[in-house]
């Protein structure tokens, strides 16, 4: 018997077939390999506020909380409303560009924002 699944907590290549599951014996993670086949082929890579709104592009955000700006003294103070973001994907999590009045062009982390 061949097994072909990977432990997605761990990444284990040891996972075997327990009747409708797959279980892990290092680190005891079980699932579903019919649910796991459906997860990996359709990835939610939807772009979300802090309260989970889906973000796209053109919409308006308000800055929920105080945001010191790298290399300046100037801050973004929460409830800064930010109109027309753009999505983009960034390594850093920085993943809205947007302009902001008073401050110029930057990037923000979604995590920080809430949709208007």
């Amino acid at each position: 018997m061949t097994d072909t699944m990977k432990c997605p907590a761990c990444s284990s290549e040891h996972a075997y077939q327990d009747r409708d599951l797959w279980v892990c014996p290092e680190c005891g993670h079980e699932w579903s390999g019919a649910a796991d086949a459906a997860a990996d082929t359709a990835p939610d890579a939807s772009v979300r506020d802090a309260n989970g709104n889906v973000l796209a592009d053109g919409d308006s955000v308000i800055v929920i909380k105080d945001l010191k700006i790298k290399g300046s003294s100037s801050v973004v103070k929460g409830g800064t409303k930010v109109r027309n973001i753009r999505l983009q994907d960034a390594s850093d999590g920085h993943n809205i560009a947007c302009k902001i009045d008073g401050i110029g062009a930057m990037n923000l982390k979604s995590e920080f924002v809430r949709k208007a």
